[in-house]
């Protein structure tokens, strides 16, 4: 059974930093694509991040400079890490996986790849 356990979320002041993690089982994350996403209150779902198979990785013009992702594939765990916070930042975020890619050299950011989601956590940035 496939699943996706998002972890790290939380309350930070603007500035601040957290690390969100991914947790995945029931497939392998080697030769798998995760995606990270967001999802403000009234706002449309916003592609983040994501990872390819070979690591190439892909940000979204807001974060760049700001969020790095990476992945251990021997914990089966893909991060975020999120520097700089602004309370624009504030959703809940999701990563996604993608196990059928076409390219190890590409990554989705449209969404429609994504196969399996997890259930999100909260991340805040607030004074």
């Amino acid at each position: 059974q496939v699943q996706l356990v998002e972890s790290g979320g939380g309350l930070v002041q603007p500035g601040g930093s957290l690390r969100l993690s991914c947790a995945a089982s029931g497939f392998t994350l080697d030769y798998s694509a995760i995606g990270w996403f967001r999802q403000a209150p009234g706002k449309e779902r916003e592609w983040v991040s994501c990872i390819g198979e070979s690591g190439i990785t892909r940000y979204v013009d807001s974060v760049k400079g700001r969020f790095t992702i990476s992945r251990d594939n021997d914990l089966s765990t893909v991060y975020i890490q999120m520097n700089s916070l602004k309370p624009e930042d504030t959703a809940a975020y999701y990563c996604a996986a993608d196990t059928t890619v076409s390219s190890r050299y590409f990554c989705d950011s449209s969404g429609v790849k994504y196969e399996y989601w997890g259930q999100g956590t909260q991340v805040t940035v607030s004074s």
